[in-house]
C-alpha cells in the first residue's frame, strides 16, 4: 500500500484572489495526491497548525501581493519549531527573480509563477517530497 501524498494549499496574508490555488488544488487532486485547501488570509501559524493536523507532505502557498518574503520565513521557522523540517514547501505566486536565492536558502523548493504548466508542479512535487510517500 501506498501513501498519498497529502498537500496543503494556503492564501496567506491579506491576498483575496484564490483562483490559481484552486486551479493548482484541483490539478493535484486529479494527479493522485490528496489535497487540503484550508483558504483564503491565513497565518503562517494557521498554515503550520494543518500540515501538522493533517500530517502533510507538502504545503503549497500561493501569494500573489508580494509578501512572500516576510510569509515564506515565518512559516519556515515554525516548521523547524514543531519538527516538521521534511515538509516540502512550494511557492505559487509573483516571484521576483531576486528574491528566489533567498527563498531556497531559507528551505522553499519550488517556485511556480503564473503561467507554469500544471504537470510542471505535479513532477516536481512527486520528485521531491519526502521518501515515506514512495515508500510501501
Amino acid at each position: 500500500m501506498h501513501h498519498k501524498i497529502r498537500v496543503v494549499i494556503a492564501k496567506p496574508g491579506l491576498d483575496g484572489h484564490d483562483r490559481g490555488a484552486r486551479v493548482i488544488a484541483r490539478a493535484l487532486r486529479d494527479a493522485g495526491m490528496e489535497v487540503i485547501y484550508i483558504g483564503l488570509r491565513q497565518a503562517p501559524e494557521q498554515i503550520v497548525a494543518a500540515a501538522l493536523q493533517e500530517d502533510a507532505d507538502v504545503i503549497g502557498l500561493s501569494i500573489l501581493s508580494g509578501a512572500h518574503m516576510h510569509i515564506c520565513p515565518r512559516v519556515m521557522t515554525l516548521l523547524e519549531d514543531r519538527g516538521l523540517r521534511d515538509v516540502l514547501v512550494v511557492l505559487g505566486g509573483i516571484i521576483p527573480d531576486a528574491d528566489i536565492p533567498k527563498l531556497n536558502e531559507i528551505g522553499v523548493r519550488g517556485m511556480f509563477p503564473p503561467g507554469t504548466p500544471m504537470q510542471d508542479v505535479v513532477d516536481f512535487i512527486r520528485k521531491n517530497v519526502r521518501s515515506r510517500v514512495e515508500s510501501p
